[in-house]
């Protein structure tokens, strides 16, 4: 490397700044950092407080070296006696920090190297700290980006400037990645939310809305709407005609997984029976400060409300804020006697019409 001259480096803030998308006052920062650290391998030491000054109008750079002011120096590169301060400042007095300026206009080929690598690291981390400006703000939403490449346990997602990595935790199960573009969702129920609000228009004009969703990326959600506005249905307007809204919506997140939309109800018992459909209830003991409610189900509905897994009631569960427990009810001598009748009818119809 040549030496570094320091009209040359000025030159460079600008050109720095567009290239990187960085600000100049960032840019500057960074430069001037390493005029400091060159300054330092050639003519100072290590645990000096250097700092620079860099002139973008004239192409002039100072540094300043800064020494406190003691009666015995024990170390030049830090301290200065009270006698050479006073030649620097007349006013010196014990204790104070006094600035050393000095001019440059270049460096050898080692200070240009140390400054370089200075530039190098520290443009880096001012790209990841606009990086992370940027898209701190965008933490709960939806971004596309590329596939760049898909490796054993993530994905890596070229977006802009940044690259994002999806991880596999945060992939959705059975979904395999052989496009070039990919919407990002990180499997969680925003993205539910997002995709309906591309399909439900009236969502925007707040005639319906989403009153919760519980989530198991690839498997199945559920979804709590309501209605604003008297007459519309919110679970019709979020399914649409022939199914095609949520038809819409599961092919964006892929076929296998299946979702349920219910009503919301500010009754909570009306609420936890529509969240454990299709199961039918036949009734709901609630514990409102623990947050817990028994739930009662005919014998044939049972597996149908837990769900392969216990996925229906732990989905329902989330999706009202209530731990539910699902018990059967048993039916009383007279509903029982009534349905053996009623299945002995049955029956004898069953033979009459055969024989």
């Amino acid at each position: 490397m040549e030496d570094l001259n320091i009209k040359q480096l000025t030159l460079a803030v600008r050109t720095i700044a567009e290239e990187k998308n960085l600000p100049e006052e960032t840019v500057l920062s960074v430069i001037e950092q390493a005029i400091a650290a060159a300054w330092r391998r050639d003519n100072g030491e290590r645990d000096q407080d250097v700092r620079a000054e860099l002139n973008v109008n004239d192409g002039t750079a100072n540094v300043f070296v800064q020494r406190e002011v003691v009666e015995l120096v024990g170390s030049d590169a830090v301290e200065i006696s009270l006698e050479d301060a006073k030649k620097v400042k007349k006013d010196a007095e014990l204790g104070d920090i006094i600035e050393e300026k000095h001019e440059v206009t270049s460096f050898g080929r080692v200070a240009a190297q140390t400054a370089k690598q200075v530039v190098l690291q520290r443009l880096r981390e001012a790209e990841r700290e606009v990086v992370l400006t940027e898209f701190e703000d965008k933490i709960g939403t939806v971004v596309t980006g590329i596939i760049q490449r898909v490796e054993p346990r993530v994905v890596r997602v070229e977006m802009g400037k940044a690259t994002g990595i999806l991880p596999q935790s945060e992939q959705i199960q059975g979904e395999f990645y052989r496009g070039p573009q990919l919407i990002l969702s990180r499997g969680n129920e925003a993205f539910v939310e997002y995709l309906f609000r591309q399909e439900v228009p009236e969502m925007d004009t707040g005639a319906v809305e989403i009153k919760g969703i519980a989530r198991e990326a690839g498997r199945r959600t559920k979804l709590a709407v309501a209605s604003t506005v008297p007459g519309v249905d919110p679970v019709g307007t979020f399914v649409g005609g022939h199914g095609t809204r949520v038809n819409a919506v599961m092919n964006e997140i892929g076929d296998q997984e299946k979702i349920d939309i219910v009503t919301y109800d500010e009754n909570i018992d009306t609420y936890i029976r529509n969240a454990l459909s299709p199961a039918e209830v036949v009734k709901v003991e609630i514990d409102k400060e623990a947050k817990r409610a028994k739930v009662f189900v005919a014998e044939d509905q049972q597996s149908i409300a837990i769900g392969r897994g216990g996925q229906n009631v732990r989905l329902a569960s989330r999706l009202t804020g209530y731990e539910l427990d699902i018990e059967t009810a048993v039916a009383k001598p007279a509903e029982k006697k009534a349905k053996k009748n009623i299945e002995d009818d049955l029956f004898s119809a069953i033979n009459e019409q055969g024989e």
